[in-house]
C-alpha cells in the first residue's frame, strides 16, 4: 500500500492518496481543498483513480471534491449522516475563504457493512460519530484513516453543529481503542500516530 499525505486548505489538513502499489488503482480520502495539485500527484505516479471517499462533510475536508470528480467521472462516497453539514458547504466556503463554490453529489453512502475495494486493497468503514453525525474512520490494511475523529495527544472538536463530546468519546473508546496497538493512524490534521500510542499518552483517553 501505498500513501500520500498532502496538506491542504488554509486549515492544512491532510488530505491522502492511497494505492494499491500492484494494480495502481487509487482512493483519494478527504480532498479538502486545492484539487489540481492533488490530481497531479495522480497523473505523476500514474493512478488509476477508483472513487473519492470522505471520513466526513466539513469544508476543509471537502472543498475539493467536487471539482475532481466532475472532471474524472468517479464516484463520491460519504456517510448519509453527513448531508446535513455538506448543505451548508457553500455558506462554509464563503465564511473561510476558500473553495469553488461547488457542493458534491454524493454518489454512494457509506454502509459500514460493506467493503469497498480497490486493487487488492479493502476499506472497513467503522462509524465514528461525535465530531460529526456521520463521521467514519477508514481501516485499510494496518493503516487507518480518522478525519477528524482523532489526533495525535487530542480528539476532534465538538463544538460545531451536529458535535458531541459525549459521543465522539465512546466512538474512540469502543471503536478505535479495541484495535490492535500497533494500527498506524492518519489524521485530519497533524501528524501520524498509533492505537498505542494514544492509548497510554492521550490526555483526553488515559
Amino acid at each position: 500500500m501505498l500513501v500520500h499525505t498532502l496538506p491542504v486548505s488554509p486549515f492544512m489538513m491532510n488530505c491522502y492518496i492511497v494505492a494499491c502499489e500492484k494494480t495502481k488503482e487509487a482512493v483519494i480520502i478527504d480532498a479538502g481543498d486545492e484539487p489540481e495539485r492533488i490530481m497531479q500527484v495522480i497523473e505523476n505516479e500514474g493512478y488509476q483513480l477508483k472513487f473519492l471517499i470522505n471520513t466526513h462533510g466539513h469544508v476543509d475536508h471537502v472543498s475539493g471534491v467536487a471539482a475532481i470528480r466532475n472532471k474524472q467521472q468517479v464516484p463520491f462516497l460519504m456517510h448519509q449522516d453527513e448531508d446535513s453539514i455538506l448543505r451548508f458547504l457553500g455558506q462554509s466556503q464563503e465564511m473561510y475563504g476558500f473553495g469553488d463554490g461547488l457542493i458534491p453529489a454524493v454518489d454512494e453512502y457509506l454502509d459500514p457493512k460493506k467493503e469497498y475495494s480497490f486493487g487488492e486493497l479493502t476499506i472497513e468503514v467503522i462509524p465514528t460519530p461525535g465530531h460529526t453525525p456521520g463521521g467514519v474512520c477508514l481501516w485499510i490494511g494496518e493503516e487507518i484513516f480518522v478525519g477528524d475523529t482523532l489526533f495525535a495527544g487530542s480528539i476532534g472538536r465538538t463544538d460545531l453543529p451536529g458535535g458531541s463530546t459525549e459521543t465522539l468519546l465512546n466512538s474512540i473508546k469502543t471503536q478505535l481503542m479495541t484495535l490492535d496497538e500497533n494500527l498506524v493512524v492518519h489524521c485530519g490534521h497533524g501528524p501520524d500516530t498509533t492505537i498505542g500510542n494514544e492509548k497510554r499518552m492521550n490526555p483526553f483517553l488515559v
